[in-house]
Formats: C-alpha cells, structure tokens, sequence
C-alpha cells in the first residue's frame, strides 16, 4: 500500500463519517484565489456560514500553521474546541499531513485510573470521542496545503455562544490586549482594574474572552520575555550607584569591617553622603587580606568602575595600609581620619570619659585655627596628659581630623554647598 492509500486508510478506519476531497478537487488548475489563505488577517475576514462545510474543501493554505489557525477560527464559530492529534512527518522530519480534532475526541486513558497511592479522586471525564474533525496535507504540485478530510459531527452539546470564549483553546489575550494591560500596568492600574476597564470595552464580561488568571498568566510570560532582565537590574543598579558618586563622591571614606564574615575575610565598603545627609554606599568588597598591595589593587578597581573619577578626599581609620595605598593610587588626594575611630581611641588610650566628651567636642567643633589650639592646650593640662604619646600623635596628625583644625583650609571648596555638611556626618561616623 503506498503512502496516500496508507494515510486515507488509516484514517477511514477510525472514522467513517464526514467528506473525502479528491487529489484532482486539489489540482492547481481549479484553484480559487477566493478560497487562498495566505495570512492571519485572511482568516479573520472569513465568515462561516451554515453550508460552510460543503465548500471547505476549496480552501488552501500558503503555510501549515496557518491550517490549524483556520480551525481554530472555525471552531470558535461553531461553540467548541480544536487541538492538533494525529501528525505524519517524512524522513526529514517535516510535517507533510496532519489531523486536527473536536476538544472532546476520543478517551481518557486506562492507566489514568489506576496510580496507586493517588491523593485525591480523578477529575470527571470531559471526553466523549467526538469524531468532528479536519485533517489536512501538503500538495508538492501546488506547494500549498489542503483540507483531505472535513467532518463536523458531533456527538456532544455545543457551548452556549457566550461562553465559547472560555474553553482553554479560545482563552486568549489579543496583542492590542496585551500591550494595552501592559501600558496600564506601568501607569499603577491594578490587573483587577484592567480587567473592569476592557470589559467594559468589550461590552461586558461575557465579550471579553479571558479571566483575571490569564491575564495574571501574561504579565508573568511577559516579564519572561525581557531578554536579561538580571541584568538590566544590576545595569539599573550600577548606573544608580555611579550616579552617586560622580555627585557626591568628592569625598569617600573608606573603612574595612575587619572579619566579621563566616569567611573572616574583610569587608571595605566605600560611603558617602549625599545632600540629605544620608549615608550613600558607592562600592564594597570581600578582600583577602589588609595589605598595602591588596588596597592598592582595590582603589584601582573603584576608579575604573567609576570611570576614572578622583576623589577630593579619603577618610580612614588611620591604618598605615590604607594610608600608604591611598599615597599611591591617589597621591593629590588629601587624606583624613574618621571621627568616630578617634573617638574610640580617646577612649581605649586615655579611660577618662570626660576627657572623652571634651575631646569630642573639640574635634567636631567650628572654631577658627587660634580658637582650637588654645582649646585644645587647656584639655592637655585639664586632664595632666601632656606627655602621653597618643596625645602628642594626635596634636601631631591633627591636620588629618577634617575638622575643626582645618575648617578654614578643607572645607573651603564646599562651603557654597550642601556637601560639607554631608563630609561633617561621615567624619562623625
């Protein structure tokens, strides 16, 4: 048996009812340009009448999707469901012949009813083996496809007209839909709202086509869609944070959380403030060890992530490694020391809480240069600690506070803006 009679035979032998077309009501001379179906838009222009199946063999398609888009839009009309079922492909793998059926053909499987340790009652059998059907093949002649075979008997109620909008098949959103949901959805309006609003276009819900979870179901496909949507965050992200700096990151401080990770490697974070007065983070990294050369590297890496912009000013915690590495990487850049280590090293050298309190307030204070270093002789002889060598260090390096001593000196580049009052918070920190 060749492949043709194989084919009509296999599928006589399921079916007997419905109408053949003959090989010769295919050939290309009596091809109707009428019955051509060469697009989407071609088949939603068509109107199927009631003899509609007495001329359905006349139709032919450019393309095989286009075959099933045309049941598809035939079934809707006539209140039921299409799905693909039976396919033949050629050695190649192409599809030469398929067959399209009613929703409700044939059987739930057997086996189906069997699993064992099964949770919960099988839902009710929807299928009723329905022989309605359309199978259609290729005709190299011609190369356009054909309906073979077209059977509309149903053994089964048909959906009301109102609701043949619901059945999975036909549930689906329009592309004018979707982008309208979409557009919507970016301006605040809740799905819940969309839904009322192209209802309401549709001239009620029953128009509509779809329910609330396909929409849902599209949003989510949607978002899918958006080719690397991670990184367009950190792209977002990265933007934001150079941003930043290149406002704000006149004056960084650099500080390292020194092991405090299940790693117990450090954590140097870059900060500064912007013109609120909040801390802002620019960059942060895991690092391996403290070492000149291991910042060195780091400041590097945080001038070519912000595009090579210098800071002003760096502000540490006083370790000669980072001091050393900021000479090196940035050796225009003034270096200061952070308030808040200060303080906690008046504290852990001088015990005096006191001493402490005045000493901080000295520091964070605004006074002229005369102004602060008579203050600062009256604590010395207050407390009897002219002789400590943190306290000569700290007269000594006071040029590195960022404060009071060299108000004058460095904050007259931001005097006319709100950034020395941001410098002040993260010197205080």
């Amino acid at each position: 048996m060749d492949e043709q009679n194989e084919f009509e035979q296999d599928f006589r032998d399921e079916f007997i009812k419905g109408a053949f077309f003959s090989e010769s009501d295919q050939s290309e001379d009596i091809i109707e340009a009428a019955y051509a179906v060469d697009s989407v838009q071609d088949i939603t222009i068509l109107k199927f009448s009631e003899n509609f199946a007495e001329e359905i063999g006349k139709y032919h398609f450019s393309t095989f999707q286009l075959t099933f888009d045309f049941y598809m839009k035939y079934s809707k009309s006539k209140d039921f469901s299409a799905r693909k079922s039976k396919t033949f492909k050629n050695s190649t793998g192409e599809i030469y012949k398929q067959k399209f059926v009613c929703h409700r053909q044939g059987f739930r499987m057997e086996k189906y009813y069997t699993i064992e340790k099964r949770k919960k009652a099988p839902r009710l059998e929807t299928r009723t083996g329905c022989e309605a059907r359309m199978d259609v093949k290729f005709v190299p002649e011609n190369g356009r496809w054909h309906i073979f075979y077209f059977s509309d008997e149903h053994n089964h109620d048909l959906l009301d007209t109102q609701f043949n909008a619901m059945l999975s098949a036909h549930r689906k959103m329009s592309e004018a839909d979707i982008m309208q949901m979409m557009n919507m959805l970016k301006s605040g309006i809740s799905t819940s709202q969309i839904f009322g609003l192209l209802a309401s276009q549709a001239g009620g819900y029953e128009f509509v086509g779809y329910g609330p979870r396909d929409m849902y179901n599209e949003i989510a496909r949607q978002r899918r869609q958006i080719p690397d949507d991670a990184a367009r965050v950190l792209k977002k992200l990265e933007d934001m944070r150079q941003l930043d700096y290149r406002l704000f990151g006149d004056v960084i401080a650099f500080d390292a959380t020194y092991k405090k990770n299940k790693y117990s490697c450090p954590l140097v974070i870059f900060s500064g403030v912007n013109h609120h007065n909040q801390t802002i983070i620019f960059a942060a990294a895991l690092i391996a060890d403290e070492t000149t050369d291991t910042y060195i590297w780091l400041l590097r890496q945080l001038m070519f992530a912000m595009r090579g912009k210098t800071p002003t000013s760096i502000i540490t915690d006083g370790a000669m490694t980072m001091r050393n590495a900021g000479r090196d990487v940035f050796p225009e850049v003034r270096h200061r020391l952070c308030a808040w280590h200060l303080i906690r090293n008046a504290t852990s050298n001088v015990g005096n809480p006191s001493f402490t309190s005045k000493f901080r307030k000295i520091m964070l204070g605004d006074y002229e240069i005369p102004v602060f270093k008579l203050k600062w002789v009256q604590l010395i002889e207050e407390f009897g600690i002219e002789d400590k060598p943190w306290v000569i260090n700290m007269y000594e390096e006071k040029h590195m506070w960022g404060t009071a001593y060299l108000r004058e000196k460095f904050f007259a580049d931001f005097r006319t803006t709100s950034r020395c009052e941001g410098l002040h918070s993260v010197v205080g920190r």
